[in-house]
């Protein structure tokens, strides 16, 4: 790299190149004239669920809608009512809680692992009360939670389990993937993510009742025997007036979180890189982690280890001895885009709902005003990895 390299564009968080085999896709998805539900949604759900270990996949049109219908459907098989709690980690994306009191259930948060950022195991068991009914842990930035401890508190509560793994897909935990471990698990495909479709989420399970109501919320709460246009076609005289028959009922209180044929086409093309763009994250992030690994009295850096695999979604950063503040106005001045780690609690709609509770989390309180993350996807270079380096590193001399 050159001493005087600037960037000429933003140094983003995320980024999305469309390539030969997405254009393919999408031109023969135009030419087919379909794009409701069909061949490369079905394709892509199924491929997708067999990444992580699951039979099924529902894709909707974002993250926070397969989450909505995740805990809309364990609320309505189990029978829970209004008012219910649902364990939530204190640092995560606003959607998550959100989505808890749109079901008109009650948050209640956890604080999270200072090393890990996600939720803390031994904080659990004590905000589990006789209200409770599910825990959502969330893999953030890419790294999974301590799933062992989770599972064996939720099977002692007799808890269900949601994954938020918006922010992480493909990785593993102690050999399995995220997403396989609860009820439901969840991800998100927007710009900026893992794998990006534009707008786009999963639901994945290997529930067959969960997989059909999912089905159904997704599509108005309408009745399984008519999800998508094609369960009219090749069937019996019989079959076709019973499908005929229901094919307008609505068994559910449903939604409209479909996606298109255009979404899935390039979700399609982007799950056939996804070892290459899993790989070039990775490899971004040693890179940053080792040229920065001599700023550890100032800098902590992303935790990686042999149980958890981390795919770097993004590269968070939390400073140990001052505020963010400074660093960030000096990386964003010079054109590195950086965003802060998933405040939740200090949310102005938070601090009017649930009041000034930020003191009871301290950890969440510590990395918000401490972290902050930048960007280490795939298409970075390293002469971009080596400027934001230099830059980091400038901050501290000073």
């Amino acid at each position: 790299m050159t001493s005087d390299y600037k960037p000429k564009e933003q140094i983003g968080v995320g980024d999305l190149k469309l390539d030969t085999k997405a254009k393919k896709y999408l031109n023969e998805v135009i030419e087919s004239n379909r794009l409701s539900y069909g061949p490369f949604s079905q394709k892509l759900e199924v491929n997708f669920a067999r990444e992580h270990q699951c039979k099924y996949g529902v894709f909707c049109n974002s993250g926070t809608s397969a989450l909505h219908i995740a805990l809309a459907a364990l609320k309505e098989k189990y029978g829970w009512h209004d008012g219910a709690e649902v364990i939530v980690p204190a640092v995560t994306f606003i959607a998550t809680s959100n989505i808890v009191l749109h079901n008109n259930m009650k948050p209640v948060f956890v604080d999270v692992s200072s090393d890990s950022y996600t939720i803390d195991p031994e904080l659990i068991e004590k905000s589990i009360t006789g209200r409770t009914r599910a825990i959502i842990p969330v893999h953030l930035f890419g790294l999974p939670c301590d799933m062992d401890p989770i599972l064996e508190i939720a099977k002692k509560h007799n808890l269900r389990i949601i994954e938020d793994s918006c922010e992480t897909m493909f990785a593993r935990y102690k050999g399995k993937t995220v997403g396989s471990f609860g009820d439901i698990g969840c991800f998100s495909t927007y710009v900026a993510h893992l794998l990006v479709t534009g707008v786009g989420g999963f639901a994945i399970t290997n529930n067959d009742e969960l997989a059909v109501m999912l089905k159904g919320l997704m599509n108005h709460g309408r009745d399984s025997i008519y999800l998508h246009i094609d369960d009219d076609k090749g069937t019996s005289v019989e079959s076709l007036f019973e499908i005929v028959s229901r094919r307008f009922n609505f068994v559910s209180l449903g939604y409209s979180f479909r996606a298109t044929e255009l979404e899935a086409a390039i979700g399609l093309a982007q799950l056939e890189q996804k070892s290459e763009i899993v790989s070039k994250r990775q490899r971004n992030a040693k890179y940053l982690i080792r040229a920065l690994s001599d700023l550890d009295e100032y800098l902590q850096l992303p935790c990686i280890s042999d149980e958890r695999e981390h795919v770097f979604m993004m590269f968070p950063i939390v400073l140990k001895k001052e505020p963010k503040t400074d660093l960030v106005k000096y990386l964003e001045k010079n054109n590195v885009e950086t965003r802060d780690m998933m405040p939740l609690l200090t949310q102005p709609v938070y601090k009017r709902l649930f009041g000034e509770i930020i003191d009871n989390y301290p950890v969440a309180k510590w990395i918000g005003t401490h972290g902050f993350y930048i960007g280490c996807h795939q298409s970075l270079t390293d002469e971009q990895l080596d400027y934001v380096i230099k830059k980091i590193r400038r901050h501290f001399k000073k």
